[in-house]
């Protein structure tokens, strides 16, 4: 058996596809599988779980006949490597589908939505649970034979928050860093112990202000005395700068060090992570830290990271949450409430809760 997987395109989703990586794999132990991603989550496929990844193309410039190009391309590529019995996609969009019919995938499974279902083969109904988490609908995916009965948020042993009570059995307690992302260059941690700030997010309306960021390790500084670490991406790097010349922060800037990939061993020896709800709030909880997101426009219920770290996240529903919008569209005067409505002083009860600091 010949299995092609068309990976999620962003981190955090490529993160909550663990779960159907390890049953895909469990139920299908001498399968070769394959997974096919976009080269900016390439070091985050699983690779004690998959035999090969193929890396599509990046479009050479904008443009509906470019990105044509660049998809055809990449199908090819994966049609190349092949044949391949059976397809799965996981992205939910019309070029997911059509790539793996390109690529040559006899058996073609997915959800139908998106007008894409004359493209598979095996097209799966869409659940209209509006709750549905998305690592479940990922796992959903494959056969009921195939999954655990249990919902995928029970994937990962539960430790419980009364320490007199038992922990809750998963499927797994840790995740093997190792053997799923191997990587030559890996941010080492500090020796004395360290809390993680990753202020970055991809969408303004999930991004919470530098200043009360600022506020918030002011306070974790007074409080613990902990050093801190920034991570992040290039788009990071102004504002780590910003954020580490303040010596009452204790903050140090190590953004854009090293790969995600490589961020597991800062992330699993941290005291707390604080995060936006971004990318790196999901790889910080699979890597096993606890973690505090602040959340804007996000919908906790469907995209909570999920790993063996404990997760809080601090919110504030005004009427308009959670809108899962990239920019907000309130007028000007009730622009961003939801972030701007959250202070760094409930942030720090938050992390209190989460990290037992």
């Amino acid at each position: 058996m010949r299995i092609l997987v068309r990976a999620p395109n962003w981190i955090g989703d490529q993160v909550l596809a663990f779960p159907f990586f390890y049953f895909l794999r469990k139920a299908f132990p001498g399968a070769h599988i394959a997974s096919a991603c976009v080269p900016w989550v390439e070091g985050l496929q699983f690779r004690n779980l998959v035999d090969e990844v193929i890396t599509l193309p990046r479009p050479a410039r904008a443009g509906f006949f470019s990105k044509l190009k660049n998809m055809d391309a990449g199908a090819l590529l994966a049609r190349a490597r092949g044949p391949w019995d059976f397809g799965i996609s996981l992205p939910n969009s019309f070029s997911a589908a059509w790539f793996l019919k390109r690529a040559g995938a006899l058996r073609r499974r997915g959800y139908g939505v998106e007008g894409r279902g004359i493209l598979l083969s095996e097209p799966v109904g869409w659940d209209p649970d509006p709750d549905r988490h998305r690592a479940q609908a990922y796992v959903d995916l494959l056969a009921p034979d195939f999954k655990s009965r249990r919902p995928v948020k029970e994937f990962w042993d539960q430790t419980p928050a009364n320490e007199l009570d038992d922990p809750v059995k998963g499927e797994m307690s840790m995740f093997d860093a190792v053997a799923a992302w191997p990587c030559d260059d890996i941010l080492e941690p500090p020796k004395s112990p360290y809390w993680v700030l990753a202020p970055g997010a991809t969408a303004d309306s999930r991004r919470w202000g530098l200043e009360r960021f600022a506020r918030l390790a002011k306070i974790i500084s007074q409080q613990t005395g902990l050093e801190g670490v920034i991570v992040g991406g290039p788009a990071e790097a102004r504002a780590s700068v910003e954020l580490s010349e303040d010596p009452s922060l204790r903050l140090t800037d190590c953004v854009a060090h090293c790969p995600v990939q490589g961020l597991w061993k800062i992330f699993g020896g941290a005291k707390f992570t604080v995060t936006n709800e971004s990318g790196l709030s999901h790889v910080a909880a699979l890597c096993g830290s606890p973690v505090q997101i602040v959340c804007g426009a996000a919908d906790p219920k469907r995209t909570r990271p999920l790993g063996p770290g404990r997760v809080r996240v601090v919110f504030n529903p005004v009427d308009c949450w959670p809108c899962e919008r990239n920019i907000c569209t309130e007028p000007p005067a009730g622009q961003l409430r939801c972030l701007r409505g959250i202070e760094p002083d409930a942030v720090w009860e938050e992390i209190k809760s989460v990290a037992r600091v």
